[in-house]
């Protein structure tokens, strides 16, 4: 008989996720971690960034705060003490998983692992000492590390693993490569603590792979801010200066050099699967990722993969959905969830949060698409707070009018963006969201209004 009938390698969101659920379901389960619990997602990605955000919302509330009648005088921001903030937070986060993984009696294996065979693991752990675990099934769940593109100088950069695990530093002036979610949300926190940010961006929009509303309303925010932004332009190179670095991009407008205090490289994650493999047992990848099936198994009998080490979509949530899947299917059992529809959220002013398609993307699909929309500027709760412009879409089916994607721009958008994935899910319809009633004031009522004005052109058919 093996040591364990799971061993899950990596306790981030889908690894802990899917131990804890293993368990529950009775099967002997492990894990293998030599990191922090929580992962990426606890110590250097989701909550940390948040963490910083809600910071710089205080002070940025603060500093703009006469408009509300608010005088601030004094206002400072100890950077330090931020990041120190943060730290409080992963930590008491870091130690609550690891609470779980007790009460749950699922043993946490510190150090690196190494799968030498279908069925076998070698633990290292940090004095160097080794041991081997066998398993009737091997969970990867290892996560990704930031990528550092071949551009010259581009060591000289900081990564978001950089920013996060530092003791925190206030920067005169930042570049950020890179105008995806990751980019934005340094941009949001280091701006509203008055950095100086510029965003180089290469493809024509910031956040290019979200509906092209989203990314041309958030650019305009941004600049009203006072971040600079650079689309359809790319870094050549990065050079070391007396008082910090210098950024040479070829642009719309031609080639272009910028100097600044600082560099980050937020152009995205790859897989962390170097090393997880003895040599001679090769499993078939998908290009830096590991290859899966439907039911996540790899092409070596026995060993699984979930989250970012597998999937070209790299969220917590999704990872932590795949884990507890994946156990199900272990344990015998089916799960009815619908992987395909998974939220995305950026944590920018105002919020950002999206599921299922755009109308591009259902256009391009030859899917006949219709598009209710609220611009939320006569919203009681908006002019409350008055966030800069919001607004939410809506994109259904034309013909059935069964509902295919939602579109949120405007503070809570992604506490808000479950109602329409649960109702993309289940097939409703606008009429059938229509039915339920929406508080006043809130938000959620230009959510009512949207689905109005989808219902009005799904009649006009």
């Amino acid at each position: 008989m093996n040591d364990y009938q799971l061993l899950v390698i990596g306790a981030g969101p889908g690894g802990y996720t899917a131990a804890l659920r293993a368990a529950k379901l009775g099967l002997r389960t492990a894990v293998v971690e030599a990191r922090e619990t929580g992962g990426t997602c606890l110590n250097r990605g989701c909550v940390p960034t948040k963490t910083l955000l809600h910071a710089s919302e205080v002070y940025h509330a603060a500093a703009e705060g006469a408009a509300f009648g608010i005088h601030a005088d004094g206002l400072r921001a100890d950077v330090g003490e931020i990041f120190a903030h943060k730290r409080e937070v992963s930590r008491t986060l870091s130690q609550g998983v690891e609470g779980l993984l007790k009460a749950a009696k699922v043993p946490l294996l510190r150090g690196r692992a190494q799968i030498t065979a279908p069925h076998e693991v070698a633990i290292t752990d940090a004095e160097g000492n080794g041991s081997v675990c066998t398993a009737d099934h091997i969970l990867i769940a290892a996560g990704a590390a930031p990528v550092r593109p071949p551009i010259p100088g581009i060591e000289l950069a900081l990564t978001s693993d950089d920013i996060l695990e530092s003791d925190g530093k206030m920067f005169r002036s930042l570049v950020i490569i890179g105008g995806g979610v990751i980019g934005i949300e340094f941009a949001c926190f280091y701006a509203d603590l008055g950095c100086e940010v510029t965003i180089i961006e290469a493809l024509d929009r910031l956040l290019p792979v979200l509906d092209r509303e989203l990314g041309q309303n958030l650019g305009q925010l941004l600049k009203k801010q006072g971040v600079r932004i650079l689309t359809n332009a790319r870094v050549q190179s990065i050079e070391q200066e007396d008082d910090g670095l210098r950024v040479s991009c070829e642009g719309k407008t031609g080639a272009e050099e910028i100097s600044a205090e600082a560099v980050i490289c937020a152009i995205g994650r790859r897989p962390c699967s170097e090393g997880l493999f003895a040599a001679g047992l090769q499993p078939e990848m998908d290009g830096a990722r590991l290859k899966v099936n439907e039911r996540f198994e790899t092409s070596i009998p026995g060993v699984y993969a979930i989250g970012d080490v597998a999937c070209p979509v790299q969220f917590a949530h999704l990872a932590a959905a795949q884990g507890e899947v994946c156990a199900e299917w272990l344990a015998g059992l089916d799960d009815p969830r619908d992987l395909s529809l998974v939220p995305s959220c950026v944590h920018c002013r105002p919020e950002i949060a999206v599921v299922g398609l755009s109308e591009a993307e259902a256009k391009a699909a030859g899917i006949p698409v219709k598009v209710g929309k609220c611009v939320m500027g006569g919203n009681a709760r908006t002019l409350v707070l008055n966030p800069g412009r919001s607004f939410m879409k809506i994109v259904a089916h034309a013909e059935s009018g069964e509902l295919l994607g939602a579109h949120f721009m405007c503070p809570n958008a992604s506490d808000m963006i479950s109602q329409l994935s649960e109702a993309i899910a289940n097939r409703m319809t606008p009429q059938q969201l229509l039915r339920a009633m929406r508080p006043h004031p809130t938000f959620e009522e230009a959510l009512g209004d949207a689905l109005s004005d989808l219902c009005n052109k799904l009649n006009k058919n």
